[in-house]
């Protein structure tokens, strides 16, 4: 969701974050010229001053490129200060890593993709695409200004630094196209293979019209630097992604998958003590991601967040009928006691992702998947053992109501899978049916007003439950009562 407007105090804390972030890579560009030039920089500053001055100016200015360009098409970027750290981080580091491969192997076998590989995991592909540029911009000034000051026979060599824009953004812009469905690390192995090519080709076109003359030898070790770039990309890559996922918490395609694996700990506990808990958790994953991708949401974000929306269960899984056999312990207690172990379950389920430290979306779904929708069983049961009226919100869960497409996607999914159990008779009809007026009471019950969620979305929705419950509980022949033996 687009973040509007932003306070003044969002504006001036996100303006000396992006300062301070500026700052620190300065640091690093000055690090970078203690390593190119052996620990003495002082010709630097007094012979090429002028140099120094450009690019202290035209990172300034690229950095204000930057926070402008946030401010205008997404806020919200710009009010998660330590996505701020980490787009300026994954800069430096990109940065240090191609300035050191550079001065001690080859200006061309810097692993130049790297920044834009990881861009497009940690952001929207039109914004990597942007930061890509910007980055691109920043590493060719610094090359050109301060790494490239060495003169060799009277004049400076730029043509390295040319092909290394054009391979930047070019190979960076089909990277960030390609990554978008990878799911796998051998996925990421196959596209630094595709980006070899693009990257061989352009660094062979733009290089050897520069050679004095032209040579074979020299050539194959340009086309072999390209590889060795492309290479050395996705290495960085597949290593720092981790990293960057630990420290700023992100959830990537990969980061999911393994969440949702089942040697992920959590998952492993729900299986081994409430197996029933994790059959009707693998069902409204299901259904979250087809109705996530219906309505162009993150079909992962919600398939993962689904197997987590029920571990409050764990506290006491016997006390939920998923997990009960025959006997129902709740015919021992009186409907309060009930409601407040039923409803538990929510908050219980968010401590327990916080303790393990899972994504906070995870333990946000877990609270808002019931919102604050009465518990109508044991509403019902307390209105019969009562001679009086009773209020609905004593017997009701705490909220609050979803604020997130997904969450509110898990809440019908949740609801619809409970509900379609207790029918006996499960025709696509009867589920219609059933799903319909499940997302009708939840609007009647305000359950959508905080996760702007258009009715559209929610009569996609609707459709995309009925479709995979009519297929989940489908319509089976009779086996004959027949009883066979061998002959």
């Amino acid at each position: 969701m687009n973040k509007s407007n932003m306070s003044k105090k969002e504006i001036v804390l996100s303006m000396l974050t992006t300062f301070i972030c500026h700052c620190g890579l300065m640091v690093v560009m000055f690090c970078l010229l203690l390593i190119l030039y052996g620990g003495d920089v002082t010709p630097i500053f007094t012979t090429h001053s002028k140099n120094v001055f450009t690019v202290a100016v035209a990172s300034a200015l690229f950095t204000m490129i930057v926070y402008s360009y946030f401010f205008i098409e997404r806020k919200e970027v710009l009010t998660q200060y330590s996505k701020i750290v980490e787009i300026y981080l994954i800069m430096s580091v990109s940065l240090l890593i191609c300035g050191v491969i550079g001065n001690y192997v080859s200006l061309t076998a810097r692993p130049l993709l790297l920044f834009p590989l990881l861009a497009c995991m940690f952001l929207r592909r039109r914004e990597a695409i942007f930061m890509n540029t910007a980055f691109m911009l920043i590493q060719f000034v610094f090359n050109r200004y301060l790494n490239g000051v060495e003169i060799v026979d009277g004049s400076v060599r730029i043509i390295d630094g040319l092909a290394a824009l054009l391979v930047q953004f070019c190979g960076g812009i089909m990277a960030i196209f390609l990554m978008k469905n990878i799911k796998t690390r051998l996925g990421c192995v196959l596209v630094g293979l595709v980006l070899m090519i693009p990257v061989t080709i352009i660094n062979l076109i733009m290089q050897i019209p520069a050679l004095e003359t032209f040579d074979w030898t020299e050539a194959l070790l340009i086309a072999m630097y390209g590889v060795f770039d492309c290479v050395l990309s996705v290495l960085a890559f597949m290593a720092l992604l981790p990293v960057f996922e630990g420290i700023f918490s992100e959830l990537t395609a990969f980061k999911l998958r393994e969440l949702t694996s089942d040697s992920s700990k959590l998952i492993r506990v729900m299986k081994q003590q409430a197996l029933g808990t994790y059959n009707h958790s693998l069902v409204v994953a299901q259904l979250a991601e087809a109705c996530a991708i219906a309505i162009g949401e993150d079909g992962e974000l919600a398939r993962a967040a689904a197997y987590y929306h029920d571990v409050g269960k764990l506290k006491s899984p016997e006390m939920f009928a998923e997990n009960q056999s025959e006997y129902d312990l709740h015919r021992e207690l009186t409907p309060e006691l009930s409601v407040d172990i039923i409803r538990s379950h929510a908050r219980e389920g968010a401590k327990l992702i916080k303790k393990y430290r899972l994504p906070e979306f995870f333990a946000d779904v877990a609270v808002q998947h019931h919102g604050t929708m009465p518990i109508k069983y044991f509403f019902a049961k307390a209105l019969k053992m009562s001679d009086g009226e009773l209020n609905a919100g004593n017997y009701s869960y705490a909220g609050p109501v979803p604020n997130s497409k997904i969450a509110a996607i898990i809440m019908i999914c949740d609801a619809s899978e409970a509900a379609a159990r207790s029918l006996s008779d499960r025709s696509p009809e009867k589920v219609a049916t059933l799903v319909s007026s499940l997302v009708e009471e939840r609007m009647n019950m305000e359950q959508f007003v905080d996760c702007d969620i258009t009715m559209r979305e929610l009569t996609i929705i609707t459709r995309t439950v009925i479709n995979q419950l009519s297929g989940v509980y489908h319509m089976r022949v009779k086996y004959p009562k027949l009883v066979l033996s061998r002959k």
